[in-house]
Parts: structure tokens; C-alpha cells; sequence
């Protein structure tokens, strides 16, 4: 099992830096938002802080600001991409166990289609 105890460089430092191409639809002082490179819906964009926070086990008092302006951005994109009537779902996993892959916290914004419950069932469905 991997533990992260500390920001490290992700291949998200630099997209954030703009070191590496990505397809950005958002983007402010303190979030970025760009499609997901194997989306897993017709729309699976990444949502990401700008500081680097590794696993949801690292979110401090003083990150509350930032985590809940990812939501704001995800909300916002949802009316922009005209998906917030139909609904989406956002995702942010944590550590191996629970799917994370990118040491920098991410919140994954899925839409474009119906999406079950729990979501295991849906890989079910498609083995």
C-alpha cells in the first residue's frame, strides 16, 4: 500500500505550469479544470488546486477555501457545459485503496450520461 506524507512533483505541477499540453477548460488563481486524457464518460474533466495537497488525508483547516472552491468550479463548468440540469458526478479519490493514482488531490467531473449506484455495479455491467 502506498502512503504519501509529502507534496511531491505529479505530472499535475506541470500542467499547472504549463510544462506539459493538457486541454484546459478552466482556469483561475487558485484551480485549473482540464479533460481527462482516458475519460471514463462523455464529459470526464479533472479539477485540480493549484497548491499541491497530495491525498484528501492531507487537507488542512487552512485548505478548506480551496477544496470547496473546486465544487464551485465543477458547478460552474456543469451550467457551461449544459449537463447541470441532467446532473454529473464528482469524484475525488484517496490513496491506493481508493483508486487514487496522482499524488495532488483531484476532483474528477463526470457527465454525459446516466451513472449508477453503487459504482462498482457499472464496471460490472461492462466485464
Amino acid at each position: 500500500m502506498t502512503q504519501h506524507n509529502s507534496p511531491e512533483e505529479t505530472i499535475f505541477s506541470r500542467i499547472i505550469r504549463k510544462e506539459i499540453p493538457a486541454d484546459i477548460v478552466y482556469e483561475d488563481e487558485l484551480a485549473l479544470a482540464f479533460k481527462d486524457i482516458n475519460p471514463q464518460a462523455p464529459v470526464h474533466l479533472l479539477i485540480i488546486p493549484k497548491k499541491i495537497i497530495p491525498t484528501t488525508n492531507h487537507i488542512s483547516k487552512d485548505d478548506r477555501e480551496v477544496v470547496g472552491h473546486l465544487h464551485w468550479v465543477a458547478a460552474q463548468l456543469a451550467e457551461q457545459l449544459g449537463v447541470a440540469h441532467d446532473g454529473f458526478r464528482t469524484v475525488m479519490n484517496c490513496n491506493e485503496y481508493g483508486g487514487q493514482t496522482v499524488y495532488h488531490i483531484h476532483l474528477h467531473f463526470l457527465a454525459g450520461k446516466p451513472m449508477g449506484w453503487p459504482p462498482y455495479q457499472e464496471r460490472l455491467k461492462t466485464a
